[in-house]
């Protein structure tokens, strides 16, 4: 049976989505933005290293909701306004992603939903 995941501490689905859903042991974070904790119609101020730290912890947010930590993610998509950032959200997801790292992905796209620069989605297994 599927449900949908409706976390405080992470901002609303701006669309028909739901912000993650759990299907048996797996929970899927839909793709969060870097959506600011104090406005939620804004992104977090500052660059790629600011973008991607809110991310993740929207991410985390969603999985504590369902008794699940970052160490349960077994796959990640990351997307990328500009594939030039790669190397600072490396250094921002090589922390947080502890070993072993998920399995991932990162695709550059064109534009992404407020202007954002990166946004993610993941796939966990409690």
């Amino acid at each position: 049976m599927k449900y949908s995941i409706n976390a405080r501490r992470a901002p609303e689905a701006i669309g028909p989505y739901s912000q993650g859903t759990t299907a048996g042991r797996l929970v899927f974070a839909s793709g969060q933005l870097p959506i600011s904790n104090e406005d939620s119609t804004r992104l977090v101020e500052g660059g790629i290293t600011e973008q991607t730290e809110r991310v993740i912890d929207i991410i985390e947010a969603l999985l504590e909701e369902v008794d699940c930590s970052l160490a349960d993610v077994a796959q990640t998509t990351v997307y990328l306004a500009s594939l030039k950032d790669m190397d600072a959200m490396n250094e921002v997801y090589a922390r947080r992603f502890t070993t072993p790292a998920p399995a991932r992905a990162v695709v550059g796209v064109n534009e992404l939903p407020l202007g954002a620069l990166i946004e993610m989605d993941c796939v966990a297994c409690r």
